[in-house]
């Protein structure tokens, strides 16, 4: 009997132990995407009126610990607006209403803008998320007509879309990865109006981009400008990664939410295959941390001694959550879970700022242009903007609230 009462007092001790020492259970990631939410929230609404009465400004960044604006014309100033319409769309109340519409219309100007490929990038996350969540006839007028701005830029001999007009010593037709991201404006407009061009243009800028800005690794070069005779590259590089043969981070993110996205918009199954081919670049990249945030550039010397980029974490996490849809297999998961890492990553105490901090964005650590020296470990408009369309997008997915 005592041999038994022993027992059974060190089998309860056993357990006790056994309980103190466990690993703390993991949130849920309801939980996660919840606080996120709130947390980006109770960022956004203090921004909106520090600036509501700053005519035109828009938030861009931190510099010296204070908030830096733009107005309409940087290539940014429709995140800010379009993080507001998700913000509503999660809880549609009506001060975020309020703001974002006033704030969407501090981009209006954009829909004249000819001098460079952002206006997709401006008018499709401010007027676009606006349109889709109100149907305002008015936010459909403006973006038809920033439609048409934006396809002035298309050389039908090159097939592409210029994205700087750049000094011709240097690039005759420069064309960057990020103008993936503005396709998805033109395949919109092109179901809005009924005019096939949008689409057509679209889909041979994607399909020239896709010849010629990837590397046999599918890692995707920054830069690639066109001869303007042959129509064939004649300068490969970068501007702000690394080295003309880096993968600089954000630059994939681009690359693989831009085909992601051009396989929903023109169900090519190439663009799947493309798409696919990043992801497993990226999720299986040597230099990818164990929070699976990036540095700056995967071929930066200073790994591990380097700044991260929360922004082409976010941009990733976004394009995961989707690309994890199109493939209904053991892939699609690792996708899915892989976002979901990222997810967890960016809603810690690490990179999601205390309320009241961080000039009031949500994303802390993101680098904007490192070999310029601007905005490096910052925090940025389109970080919180991906940010916060992934948290939406793994909530949808995952069928939560």
């Amino acid at each position: 009997m005592k041999n038994f009462l022993l027992l059974c007092v060190l089998s309860a001790a056993g357990l006790l132990l056994s309980a103190c020492t466990s690993e703390p259970k993991e949130e849920p990631i309801g939980s996660v995407i919840e606080r996120g939410l709130k947390t980006a929230t109770d960022q956004a609404l203090p921004m909106t009126k520090e600036l509501e009465n700053q005519e035109g400004k828009l938030p861009k960044s931190m510099k010296d610990g204070k908030l830096e604006t733009s107005d309409y014309s940087w290539w940014c100033s429709g995140f800010f607006p379009g993080e507001l319409w998700y913000l509503y769309e999660a809880n549609p109340t009506p001060e975020l209403k309020k703001y974002a519409e006033l704030y969407t219309a501090r981009v209006e100007k954009a829909k004249t803008i000819t001098n460079n490929h952002d206006v997709g990038f401006m008018l499709n996350c401010s007027y676009g998320n606006g349109y889709r969540l109100t149907g305002n006839p008015k936010y459909k007028e403006v973006m038809i007509e920033g439609a048409h701005s934006l396809a002035t830029r298309y050389n039908p001999q090159l097939g592409l879309m210029r994205s700087w007009d750049s000094d011709k010593q240097k690039w005759q037709y420069a064309v960057i990865i990020d103008n993936m991201m503005n396709l998805e404006f033109l395949m919109w407009a092109g179901r809005a109006t009924g005019d096939s061009t949008f689409t057509q243009m679209a889909i041979s800028h994607a399909d020239k981009t896709m010849a010629n800005h990837f590397r046999p690794d599918y890692s995707s070069y920054h830069v690639v400008s066109y001869d303007t005779l042959t129509a064939q590259p004649h300068i490969k590089q970068t501007h702000q990664g690394y080295a003309d043969e880096s993968a600089w981070a954000r630059g994939q993110a681009w690359a693989l939410y831009g085909y992601t996205m051009m396989y929903r918009e023109a169900k090519k199954q190439a663009y799947l295959e493309q798409a696919n081919h990043i992801a497993q670049f990226l999720m299986n990249h040597p230099n990818m941390p164990a929070d699976k945030i990036p540095y700056w550039d995967f071929d930066c010397p200073d790994i591990p001694h380097t700044v991260r980029d929360a922004s082409a974490a976010a941009i990733m996490a976004s394009a995961l959550i989707e690309l994890s849809q199109f493939n209904p297999n053991d892939f699609g998961k690792q996708c899915l879970n892989f976002a979901e890492q990222q997810i967890r990553s960016l809603t810690s105490p690490a990179y999601l700022a205390t309320p009241g901090t961080n000039a009031n964005f949500a994303i802390m650590h993101c680098t904007g242009h490192l070999p310029g020296n601007s905005e490096v470990d910052v925090p940025l408009s389109y970080a919180d903007y991906y940010y916060v369309e992934a948290l939406l997008r793994l909530r949808n997915v995952l069928n939560i609230g």
